[in-house]
């Protein structure tokens, strides 16, 4: 068997990209800000394919932790917001574990991470009408179609392939209907930051880590440098 690859990143002969670098006076004074920065830098690089992904983890009252990557739909000054079935696993964790989540961006290509610690709320039925009128009919069929997270008949997909029938028989679709609701267990969540961290990979495994901490209360937040 061949041996694994080396990390390019831990390789002797890579240079870190300066314009990627960071320092501790150049951030933003709001987490949201940096990383709305970093976010439209890396997308606009080619060599990161879906920077809007990420990892969210959630966990039981318990501990026990699950974790999935997620779509960011978007970024505003309040928080980080994705789309979910509020049935689905990762609901029913948040709204038992007092909605506490953590999230990770990770865009290999530039050695950068993005990781936030925070407390969800569900966004407002508007907003949710809003994403959903943007998807595609198939889409929003599926999310009619959709449980989340249960476990399916038979193993097969000839019961999703049922469902997705049903979807579409209850709402016209053959008939030429495209105006679909929004199911009333789907919508959109806000992550509002608690903490959030950047960091910058190094050769020589000194990463560069700042962290953003808000106490409970304030509007300030402080920055300040983690070892790596």
């Amino acid at each position: 068997m061949p041996p694994p690859p080396k990390h390019v990143f831990t390789s002797p002969d890579y240079v870190p990209d300066p314009t990627l670098q960071v320092t501790l006076s150049a951030l933003s004074p709001s987490p949201l800000v940096q990383f709305s920065t970093w976010l439209e830098i890396a997308r606009n690089d080619p060599r990161v394919p879906e920077p809007g992904n990420f990892v969210l983890s959630t966990s039981t009252p318990s501990g026990v932790p699950s974790s999935r990557v997620v779509l960011l739909r978007h970024v505003d000054d309040r928080g980080f917001v994705f789309l979910s079935n509020y049935s689905s696993r990762k609901g029913m964790e948040i709204e038992s574990n007092e909605g506490w989540v953590a999230m990770n961006f990770f865009w290999y290509d530039q050695n950068r991470q993005v990781r936030v610690v925070g407390k969800v709320e569900k966004v407002s039925r508007e907003e949710s009408e809003r994403y959903f009128n943007s998807r595609t009919l198939d889409s929003k069929v599926g999310a009619w179609a959709g449980r989340q997270s249960e476990v399916v008949p038979g193993g097969g997909r000839e019961w999703l392939d049922e469902q997705v029938a049903q979807a579409e028989a209850k709402f016209a679709i053959k008939e030429g209907n495209t105006d679909i609701p929004v199911p009333d267990f789907w919508g959109g969540y806000r992550v509002l930051p608690t903490e959030v961290e950047f960091w910058v990979g190094q050769s020589n495994r000194l990463h560069d880590r700042f962290r953003y901490l808000k106490a409970e209360g304030k509007e300030e937040w402080e920055i300040e440098r983690l070892s790596p």
